[in-house]
C-alpha cells in the first residue's frame, strides 16, 4: 500500500504523521536522532526510520520506497537538510510539500530584544555582555559559542535529553550543572524559574515560532528583565500550513482528512469572585477545563493541577490558543475556560473577545466552538444587599472609561456607578461636593463577596476619608433629581463668556441639528471660541469625541472652564491654528467651522484629505465669507448642500411695551464631502 514520506524532527512533523495514521493513511517518518524516534508514538500504520542521510541517500530512499508524496517537516533552521530534500527530488515525479512553521511573531528589536542573522554574529555580541547566558539554540550550534573562553564558563545550555546532545556538550567543554537536559514544551513560569535559579542575565534563542516555545521564552525574558538575543529565521522559501498540507494530501490520496473541531472555549462570568456565587454551569466549565485564562485574583482557588495563565486580553489569549490548534499539530479536544469578573454581558471584555475568537475561527487559525456563560453582576449583587431594584436606575462605569457622572446624578433618582478603586471614590466625593450636591446619598459596596466585604452608607464628604484599596461599586441616590430635557439647548447665560465671541443660542441649535451627529462620532469644533458648540454636542453622547480648536489663548481657557463647569470628559481642547492643529488627532466624522481666520480654503481642503466623507457645517456672518465659501463649494466634491439664512430678533421690554431688537443675520451652510475618483463620481 502506498504511503506518505515525512522528513520530520519537529512537533509539526510528529503531529502530522500521527494525525494521518489515525485516519488510515500509512506514513514513513525519517528522523535524524535516536531521541527523535523515542518521542514518536507507536502506531499501526507508522514506520520510523532513524539516522542522518546525505542527499544521495535521500534520493535512493525515495526511489526505492512505495511513496505517494513527500512532506518536508524539518525544522525552519535546518535549511541544509531541507535543501538536500529538494535536491534529491529533482528527477522525481512525486509531489513535494514544505510544511512551514509560522515564525511571524510581530516582535520588534528594542532595548532588551536584539535580532541577529546567524549564531556567529550573536556570539560576537555576547562577548561584550556580562553575566550568565541561557543558550536555547540546541546542541548543533554549541561550538560557535563554546569556543570562546570568555563565554564558555558563563553558558547554561538547554538541550534535548538524548545521548547525542549531551555528548556534544561534553565535546565542547560544557559539563555538570551547565547542561540542562530537558524536553519541552516549557511554560513561561518554568523559563522564569530557570532564569532565576541560574542567575541568567541574557537568553539566546532561535526565532522558531510558537511550537518552539518562542513566545514563552520571550515573555519570561520580559518578566525577569533580562536581554533576549534572537537568531532570525533563515528560511526564505514558501510553504504550506498544517491544514493546507492535509488538504493537498486529501486530493492526492482520496482519503478524507477533515479537520475536527478541537476546542471547546467557554467565556465564564465569575460573579464577584467568590466560588459560592458561581452558577452551576460556570462551575462545570471550570471543572472540565484543561486550561484556564483570567486575571490573577480570579485564578486564585482554581485547582493547582489545571494549567492557569494570568491573561484576560485577546492579544495574550489568542496566540496561546493558536499554538494549541490543529494548524500547529494539536488534535485532541481541548476544553478552555476564560474567566471574567461579574457578568459577561455587563461592562465586560467577554463580548469583544467572543468576536475576535469567531474571527480567528472563520480565518482558519482556530477550530472550535465558543460559548458564553453569564455570571452575577456587581450591580445586581449590591442592589440585593441594599434591598432595592436596579432596572429603573441609570448605570455607568468609569472603570477604564469616561462618563458624565454629574449629568446622570442630576437627572436620575438612582445611579449605579462602577469605579476603578479608591482614587475614583475620592474623586467622586470631591466632584459631588464641588457641584453643590452634598445631599446625595452614596451607598458603597466594598470587596463584594470576599471576606472583607462591607456595605457602607456615606456622604460625598465621607468618600474623601476612605483609605482601603480594593474593589468598589456604589449607588448614588439624589432625591432632588430633575427630568433631563431631551432636546439640546442651553441658554447663552449658562456659559462663561468674558469678551470671547460665542455662537448665539438659536444659531447653535440649528447648526447642531444640521450637523446630524451620531453617538460614536468625532467632531472638530474649529474656531471654538467659548466652546458653546463643543459643550452642547458633547452633552448629547458620552461616546462622541469632541475636539475644540482655537488659536487664541483666552478662548482656549474659557472652553476649558466651560468643559469643567459641565463635567464633560469627552472634550479635548486644542490650542493652535487650523489646519495645522489637526495633526495627530483622530479623523473627524463631523466638523463645525465657527471661524477660519481667513484660511477657509486650506481648512476645507485638509478636512477633505483626512475624511472625504465628512459632514460639515459652517457659520458665516460677513458677505466676504459667504462669497469665499460659495466659491469653494463650486470646486470641492460635495453633495447634500444647503444654505440657509437665519435672523433672530429678541424682545426687550420698554415700560409696558415689548420691542424686538434684531441680531446680525447668520448664514448656516451644510454639506457632505463625497469621494471623487477620476472618471467616476460618488
Amino acid at each position: 500500500m502506498k504511503q506518505i514520506l515525512i522528513f520530520s524532527g519537529t512537533t509539526e512533523g510528529r503531529s502530522l504523521a500521527e494525525y494521518l495514521c489515525r485516519r488510515g493513511l500509512r506514513c514513513t517518518v525519517c528522523v535524524a536522532t535516536e531521541y527523535g524516534e523515542q518521542v514518536m508514538n507507536k502506531l499501526e500504520d507508522l514506520t520510523v526510520r532513524q539516522g542522518r542521510m546525505t542527499g544521495e541517500e535521500m534520493k535512493l530512499y525515495i526511489e526505492e520506497g512505495d511513496f505517494l508524496g513527500v512532506v518536508d517537516a524539518t525544522h525552519p533552521f535546518a535549511t541544509v537538510v531541507s535543501d538536500n530534500i529538494v535536491e534529491s527530488m529533482k528527477d522525481s515525479h512525486l509531489p513535494y510539500f514544505r510544511l512551514k512553521r509560522d515564525t511571524n511573531n510581530g516582535l520588534k528589536e528594542g532595548e532588551n530584544i536584539q535580532f541577529f542573522e546567524d549564531n556567529e554574529t550573536c556570539a560576537a555580541a555576547l562577548e561584550g555582555l556580562e553575566g550568565n547566558i541561557l543558550l536555547t539554540t540546541g546542541s548543533k550550534e554549541l561550538a560557535v559559542y563554546s569556543r570562546s573562553d570568555k563565554l564558555r564558563p558563563r553558558l547554561y545550555v538547554r538541550v534535548l535529553p538524548g545521548l547525542e546532545s549531551i555528548t556534544l556538550c561534553h565535546e565542547n567543554g560544557i559539563t555538570g550543572k551547565q547542561i540542562l537536559a530537558m524536553q519541552g514544551p516549557f511554560s513561561v513560569e518554568l523559563n522564569e524559574a530557570i532564569i532565576r535559579q541560574y542567575d541568567i542575565r541574557c537568553m539566546v534563542t532561535k526565532e522558531s515560532g510558537n511550537n518552539g516555545g518562542f513566545l514563552e521564552k520571550m515573555q519570561a525574558a520580559q518578566n525577569t528583565g533580562i536581554k533576549a538575543m534572537v537568531i532570525g529565521n533563515p528560511e526564505k522559501k514558501e510553504g504550506y500550513t498544517f491544514r493546507e498540507v492535509c488538504n493537498e494530501l486529501e486530493k492526492l490520496t482520496g482519503i478524507k482528512l477533515e479537520q475536527e473541531c478541537n476546542m471547546d472555549i467557554s467565556l465564564v462570568g465569575m460573579g464577584m469572585g467568590a466560588p459560592a456565587l458561581l452558577t452551576i454551569e460556570a462551575k462545570e466549565q471550570i471543572k472540565e477545563a484543561g486550561i484556564i485564562f483570567g486575571a490573577e485574583r480570579l485564578l486564585e482557588g482554581i485547582p493547582s493541577n489545571v494549567e492557569k495563565l494570568p491573561y484576560y486580553m485577546a492579544k495574550d489569549i489568542i496566540p496561546n490558543l493558536i499554538v494549541r490548534s490543529p494548524k500547529h499539530g494539536y488534535h485532541e479536544k481541548l476544553k478552555v475556560a476564560i474567566l471574567f469578573s461579574g457578568d459577561t454581558g455587563f461592562y465586560s471584555g467577554a463580548g469583544k473577545l467572543y468576536e475576535e475568537l469567531q474571527n480567528e475561527i472563520k480565518a482558519g487559525k482556530l477550530t472550535g466552538e465558543v460559548r458564553i456563560y453569564p455570571g452575577i453582576s456587581c450591580v445586581s449583587y449590591l442592589a440585593a444587599k441594599l434591598g432595592c431594584s436596579w432596572q429603573d436606575s441609570e448605570i455607568l462605569s468609569i472603570h477604564g472609561r469616561a462618563a458624565n457622572i454629574l449629568e446622570a446624578v442630576k437627572t436620575n433618582e438612582r445611579t449605579f456607578l462602577l469605579v476603578s478603586g479608591l482614587e475614583d471614590m475620592k474623586a467622586l466625593g470631591s466632584m459631588l461636593m464641588k457641584a453643590g450636591m452634598e445631599e446625595v446619598k452614596v451607598s458603597v459596596g466594598y470587596q463584594l463577596s470576599y471576606p472583607e466585604e462591607q456595605i457602607m452608607i456615606l456622604s460625598p464628604a465621607d468618600c474623601l476619608t476612605l483609605e482601603a484599596e480594593g474593589l468598589y461599586v456604589c449607588l448614588l441616590e439624589n432625591y432632588n433629581w430633575k427630568n433631563r430635557i431631551l432636546t439640546h439647548g442651553l441658554s447663552d447665560e449658562a456659559f462663561l463668556r468674558d469678551k470671547v465671541p460665542m455662537t448665539k443660542e438659536e444659531i447653535r441649535e440649528i447648526s447642531i441639528c444640521k450637523l446630524q451627529l451620531y453617538g460614536d462620532g468625532v467632531l472638530y469644533d474649529i474656531g471654538s471660541g467659548t466652546g458653546s458648540i463643543a459643550v452642547e454636542c458633547a452633552r448629547l453622547s458620552e461616546c462622541l469625541q469632541v475636539y475644540a480648536i482655537d488659536k487664541k489663548r483666552e478662548a482656549v481657557c474659557l472652553t476649558k472652564e466651560n468643559r469643567s463647569q459641565f463635567n464633560l470628559n469627552n472634550i479635548t481642547v486644542i490650542e493652535g491654528e487650523a489646519p495645522e492643529a489637526f495633526n495627530g488627532l483622530p479623523a473627524p466624522t463631523h466638523a463645525f467651522l465657527g471661524g477660519s481666520s481667513g484660511n477657509m480654503k486650506g481648512i476645507l481642503e485638509k478636512l477633505y484629505e483626512i475624511n472625504p466623507r465628512l459632514r460639515v457645517v459652517i457659520n458665516a456672518i460677513t458677505l466676504e465669507t459667504i462669497s469665499e465659501v460659495t466659491a469653494l463649494l463650486s470646486v470641492l466634491p460635495i453633495e447634500n448642500q444647503e444654505i440657509v439664512q437665519v435672523q433672530v430678533s429678541r424682545a426687550k421690554t420698554l415700560g409696558r411695551y415689548h420691542l424686538l431688537q434684531g441680531e446680525n443675520p447668520v448664514y448656516i451652510i451644510s454639506f457632505d464631502f463625497k469621494v471623487y475618483r477620476e472618471g467616476v463620481e460618488g
